[in-house]
Order: C-alpha cells, then sequence, then structure tokens
C-alpha cells in the first residue's frame, strides 16, 4: 500500500466523523451562482463548528473561515479553496533543518503512553531502510518494562541497543550511547526518554541534564528534540506541546495514533498555534507505520473525494 493510501486509511475516521460534512456544504457553494458570492454567515458558522468537532482548534477554524468569507470571484472551487488554506497554514511552519554533525543525537520526549518507545524503534527502522546507521538509547530508566520493550523493537528494526545497567542515572547511559556510536561509527544516536508530565519539574531538569551531556559530546547536540503527541487526546496535546516546547527546545512533532481517532484535525491546530513542523505520523502498529508528514497528502487524504 502506497503512502497515501496508509495516511488515508488512517484518516478514516476523521473523514468520516465530520469533514464527510463538508461535503453538502462544498456541493452548495460550488454552483456559479453562489461562487462569486461572500460565504454567508449561516454557512460560515456551520463550516467553523465543523472544523472545531475534527479538532482543528478555534484559533485556526476562524482564520480558514475568514479567508473562505473573504476569498473573492475565482475559478477555484469551495473544497479547493478550503484545502488550499489548510495548506498554507501547514507550509508556513518552518521545515526541521539538517546538520552534517557525526553522530547526529535525536531525544525523543513525550508523556508515558503516547507511543514514544515504539516511536524510537519505527524511526530506527526507518532510517536504517534510508541506508543510515542507528543506534537506539534505552535512557527510559523508570519504567519497568521500557528497557524490554525497547530491545523489541530494536531486534525487529534490527540496530543496536545500549541499554541501562540496575539503577544507572539516564544522563550516563546517553553518554555511553555516546561513546559506543563513536566507536562503532554509526551515523544517528536515538535516545528514548523517560516519559514525564511536563508538571513533574524535576524529570524536566533530568531532560536537561541529558541535553547538556550530548552537547558536551557532541557539537551542537541534540540535534533534534522530536516531541511525541497521541492525536486521540486532541487540543490537550496542545498543552502538553507548549510546556515541552519550553523546557527542551522541541524541534518536531511525531503525531501518533491518527488511525485511532476522529480528531486527525489536530495537525492543523498544531501547525497553527505552535508553529512546529510534523515530522511523522503514526497510522498502525507495525514497524513500517510510521509516515513522513506531507501536508499535500494529509490535505488530500482528509479532503478525500468520493465521487
Amino acid at each position: 500500500m502506497g503512502l497515501l493510501a496508509r495516511l488515508r486509511d488512517g484518516l478514516s475516521r476523521t473523514r468520516q466523523q465530520h469533514i464527510r460534512l463538508f461535503d453538502e456544504v462544498a456541493e452548495r457553494e460550488d454552483v456559479p451562482a453562489r461562487r462569486s458570492r461572500p460565504l454567508d454567515s449561516e454557512t460560515a458558522d456551520e463550516i467553523e463548528d465543523i472544523l472545531i468537532a475534527a479538532d482543528v482548534g478555534l484559533a485556526a477554524a476562524q482564520r480558514i473561515v475568514a479567508a473562505l468569507r473573504s476569498a473573492g470571484p475565482e475559478a477555484m472551487g469551495f473544497r479547493d479553496r478550503l484545502k488550499r488554506e489548510i495548506r498554507t497554514i501547514l507550509d508556513a511552519v518552518p521545515a526541521a533543518s539538517g546538520n552534517g554533525h557525526r553522530p547526529h543525537v535525536m531525544l525523543v520526549v513525550g508523556v508515558n503512553g503516547t507511543g514514544k518507545t515504539t516511536t524510537v524503534g519505527k524511526l530506527a527502522k526507518r532510517m536504517k531502510a534510508a541506508g543510515r546507521r542507528p543506534l537506539v538509547c534505552a535512557a527510559d530508566t523508570y519504567r519497568a518494562a521500557a528497557v524490554e520493550q525497547l530491545t523489541v523493537w530494536a531486534s525487529r528494526a534490527d540496530v543496536d541497543i545500549i541499554r541501562p545497567t540496575t539503577g544507572a542515572d539516564p544522563a550516563a547511559v546517553v553518554f555511553d550511547a555516546l561513546t559506543a556510536a563513536r566507536a562503532r561509527d554509526l551515523d544517528v544516536v536515538i535516545v528514548d526518554t523517560a516519559g514525564r508530565l511536563h508538571t513533574r519539574v524535576n524529570l524536566m531538569l533530568e531532560l536537561e541534564k541529558i541535553a547538556r551531556v550530548t552537547a558536551r559530546e557532541v557539537e551542537a547536540a541534540p540535534h533534534e528534540v522530536l516531541l511525541v503527541l497521541d492525536a486521540t487526546v486532541g487540543q490537550n496535546g496542545l498543552v502538553q506541546a507548549r510546556e515541552f516546547a519550553a523546557a527542551t527546545g522541541v524541534t518536531g512533532i511525531v503525531l501518533t495514533k491518527l488511525d485511532g481517532t476522529a480528531k486527525g484535525g489536530v495537525a492543523i491546530a498544531i501547525a497553527h498555534d505552535l508553529r512546529l513542523p510534523i515530522q511523522f505520523v503514526g497510522v498502525g502498529e507495525g514497524i513500517d507505520d510510521l509516515l513522513p508528514f506531507s501536508s499535500d497528502d494529509y490535505v488530500d487524504a482528509l479532503f478525500e473525494q468520493r465521487w
């Protein structure tokens, strides 16, 4: 199955429960007699309600509706104007930039239950398939099953893993991983950090310590800090993201469990409210079910036409 088809499947619940309601609006607004007219207040409110129900967020929904209301006479149909405005929001976010440092150090952060550890394994698999040589680091020394879980995923991805000894300090485990990566001439170190609530100050300080260790050992590290958000929590994920971004310098988002929610519009809210790039989306439990995010593919899958 191609990437677009897999993304379409992942967004099916959002599309079926919310976006399908645009069908009758689009059919009503796309007739030539209405295209040149301003959007009336009743239709504008209807569209805003649909967007908010899909967890697009109030601010982004209001921006989209305002753009539709201000659109003058044009050949482009209503649905295409809507898709264009959403693409504009998604594409306005600065893209994540790479660098040439080796090993490339990536911290994966987030609260427990978001799919953080499985995301590390999926990232490692993607990188290896692309010809890179990743190493995963099990720096979650708090959750009893975290190391065992990551070991299973590392085995599935066929990559090396650095595990902690009993009672090891997470920053010390990261140091060992960086040392091993240099000794083995590996390209990337992906660090699975302990799941933490953004309100736990001690755990946030520990994350800062990990970042200091990486900066001391590798120039400009950490080069990426990926925050894993669970799409099923919708707007609540934005609260987490703001706090993590303030504490850890988040550079990008991995949006997981997109296949299990009708709140797939939260990707638009993330781009509009946080101005952080969504780098990957999770659309299933398999090791290959982590897809690179594309605004064009996302919008096409969300507003799939069936006629």
